[in-house]
């Protein structure tokens, strides 16, 4: 079914895990190295270039006051986090109680994976008003400061992080993995539109940069890249791989980094699951690379290289070093590296070949052209199939509905006819009533005539009596 020509994309683990073998996963991004390695190269270099600049008067500094810079630096450092962690350049002076600090912590103990409403309740009651506190001062001062470097930013964010979770250090390492996850979306919702796509970097150069590099290979056939497609007997109607197409498009749309990494662990869950649909063997690495490169170029996601290193920069460093996040975020980057740097013999192709495709000058070949038409056509007929049977299925229902109305109006015919039944008897039950009371009424005044006529007559007679005598 496949070809056997060797395949493009060849990614053993050990190539995605940190060049400084400390076992979680590098990036391209950081040069092969996890977030962690990386930021501890990183800031020695940096701190470095700025200890090499001249004084200001021109003079090279000598070792004591090179010392003295790096003690300053330093100490700078820490009370700029503590400002923006507790307020001020030192810490509170009254120290939290162990029973305090344990009424605290203990409504975060029964918090649930996910349940950011129920954080944010714990947060805002009054047990946790310094924990709030410190959110917001952080939040308004990053607010206040957002015209820093996006580098110094992401350091600030970072360290906020790590001293946020020290708070919690008497926790099992889950359990304070969840809380901050809780965190970083309230803070990075929060912060998102003043970091994300800094004026400070070229993201959105590189964007747009990456937009047209995708654009223009649009050509591509998923055979070139070796992915396993269903065939003919496999019945699939369209792209099996939209799914993850449409899951990778939604990561411009969220806000939290973690909310951007779901989206590339459910594009890639989608991968997997049409994989294993197309091909009766488990999916590979490689098998999973290539896929993931052809959803990328079908795709071309919007910011996709701003998105990524909003993640790189204000992300929870465990979720991009080790567990299923790290290794489809790693595996996106591998891919996005592997697009921006395509060639030909990637492609098994010459590099005429390669280059006529990408002048449009040549196309995918005649039999692949066929293949496509062919699968046009089956799909054509097979939709074609299922909408006779959909007319079929409406025509049996329509007479459904006309009997059922037939048979509504027949019951309604009824029930009127009994209705007037019903009527007619109450009507000559009221007739029969009003007559019998009229008739009781008429025999009621002779009666009392007729007493008063007795009476006249009794009376008549007693006074005859009285005369006689």
């Amino acid at each position: 079914m496949w070809t056997d020509k060797q395949r493009g994309i060849r990614v053993s683990q050990q190539e995605l895990l940190c060049k400084n073998a400390c076992g979680y996963y590098g990036n391209p991004v950081w040069q092969g190295f996890c977030s962690k390695c990386w930021r501890e190269k990183a800031r020695p270099a940096a701190a470095s270039r700025q200890d090499e600049r001249p004084s200001s008067d021109g003079t090279p500094l000598t070792f004591s006051k090179f010392e003295e810079k790096k003690s300053t630096e330093k100490g700078r450092r820490i009370n700029t986090m503590r400002r923006l962690f507790w307020g001020s350049p030192s810490p509170p002076k009254p120290q939290e109680s162990s029973e305090r600090h344990a009424n605290v912590l203990k409504p975060y103990q029964s918090l649930e994976p996910g349940d950011f409403t129920g954080f944010l309740k714990i947060l805002k009651s009054p047990s946790s008003q310094r924990l709030q506190s410190r959110c917001t001062a952080f939040l308004n001062t990053m607010e206040a400061y957002h015209d820093l470097p996006l580098q110094k930013q992401s350091d600030l964010v970072q360290d906020f992080f790590q001293s946020f979770a020290e708070y919690f250090s008497s926790f099992p390492e889950a359990q304070v993995t969840r809380i901050m996850e809780h965190v970083e979306k309230l803070i990075m919702t929060r912060l998102h539109k003043w970091v994300f796509c800094h004026d400070s970097c070229d993201d959105e150069q590189k964007d747009l940069a990456l937009q047209r590099r995708i654009r223009s290979l649009n050509w591509i056939t998923p055979q070139m890249l070796s992915v396993p497609f269903p065939d003919k007997k496999t019945a699939v109607t369209g792209d099996p791989f939209l799914s993850a197409i449409t899951a990778i498009i939604e990561m411009d749309a969220k806000r939290a980094p973690q909310d951007k990494l779901a989206c590339v662990s459910k594009c890639s869950q989608h991968v997997f699951e049409a994989l294993s649909t197309s091909n009766s063997e488990p999916a590979n690495a490689d098998d999973f690379l290539s896929a993931l490169v052809y959803v990328v170029l079908k795709a071309n996601p919007p910011r996709l290289h701003s998105n990524m290193q909003y993640v790189i920069r204000f992300g929870l460093p465990h979720s991009l070093m080790a567990g299923e996040s790290g290794y489809y975020f790693t595996n996106l980057s591998c891919a996005v590296a592997f697009i921006e740097k395509l060639d030909g013999p990637a492609l098994n192709l010459s590099p005429a070949e390669f280059d006529g495709y990408m002048l449009r000058q040549r196309a995918p070949s005649e039999g692949k052209r066929q293949q496509v038409a062919g699968d046009a056509q089956h799909l054509l007929v097979e939709l074609k199939g299922r909408q006779e049977k959909l007319d079929q299925g409406m025509d049996a229902l329509n007479v459904q509905l006309q009997d059922w109305v037939k048979a509504v109006h027949s019951q309604l015919d009824e029930a009127t006819a009994q209705l007037a039944l019903v009527q007619k008897e109450v009507a000559a039950q009221g007739e029969l009533s009003q007559v019998s009371s009229s008739s009781s009424h008429n025999a009621s005044p002779q009666e009392d005539d007729k007493d008063e006529s007795v009476l006249v007559l009794v009376d008549q007679r007693a006074g005859t009596q009285d005369t006689d005598c």
